[in-house]
């Protein structure tokens, strides 16, 4: 899975000469707390957030009075305040690396260039759709998450036993288990019942350690 089958397009951009009082009522208006700025080439220069706004704007305790603030406000664009140093990825790069990305320098959005141009911007709520439909949230079946040896062939034969009574495996997922030995997985399984899953994935776990019916939602 990449980043250009998950982003978000099209992507919302912002000139840097608008005043930072339109930007913020963009980002209100579309729902949306991150601005790319690209010049008239449609090439990204900057991302300003609201959050840079809000920070540009004075503080409540301010002497001013509401013409001046207005005045004041009217005169900062956004590409005085934006960001320049941007971290980008491309529509190639692989979806994990893009979570990895952000998680490594807390950040919650990636815009994502081809070439010089702009064509869409991935967030963190894009990554969490993802994780959804990974773990199949919104599919009805049996979860269950059970530690198994991280040894070769050990999750082949899991789910050849789950095929083998007729279950249909509706998301798989893998995680560190608690030692460099073992593997979590977390498994959703459809067509068959709690305890029949139970019984067939048993002599192939360490242990399970949470088992239960999840209705569609």
């Amino acid at each position: 899975m990449l980043v250009g089958e998950r982003m978000t397009v099209p992507v919302i951009t912002i000139a840097p000469e608008v005043p930072i009082q339109d930007a913020l009522q963009l980002m209100r208006k579309s729902k949306i707390r991150r601005l790319p700025v690209v010049d008239k080439n449609n090439a990204l220069v900057g991302l300003v957030s609201e959050k840079d706004v809000l920070n540009a704007s004075p503080s409540d305790a301010t002497s001013l009075s509401v013409w001046e603030l207005n005045y004041l406000l009217s005169k900062i664009e956004t590409g005085d305040i934006m960001i320049t140093d941007v971290i980008i990825v491309s529509p190639d790069t692989p979806i994990e690396e893009a979570a990895r990305i952000m998680a490594d320098n807390k950040i919650g959005s990636l815009p994502v260039i081809d070439g010089a141009e702009i064509v869409g911007i991935v967030t963190e709520t894009d990554l969490f759709k993802t994780f959804l439909e990974l773990l199949g949230a919104r599919q009805s079946g049996v979860r269950l998450t059970a530690l198994v040896p991280d040894v070769p062939g050990e999750l082949a034969a899991l789910t050849s036993a789950l095929r083998d009574i007729g279950g249909n495996i509706v998301a798989l997922g893998t995680f560190l288990g608690e030692s460099e030995q073992t593997r979590t997985i977390t498994i959703k399984v459809g067509g068959i019942d709690l305890p029949t899953l139970k019984s067939a994935v048993e002599p192939f776990v360490e242990k399970i350690t949470d088992i239960r019916v999840v209705e569609a939602s």
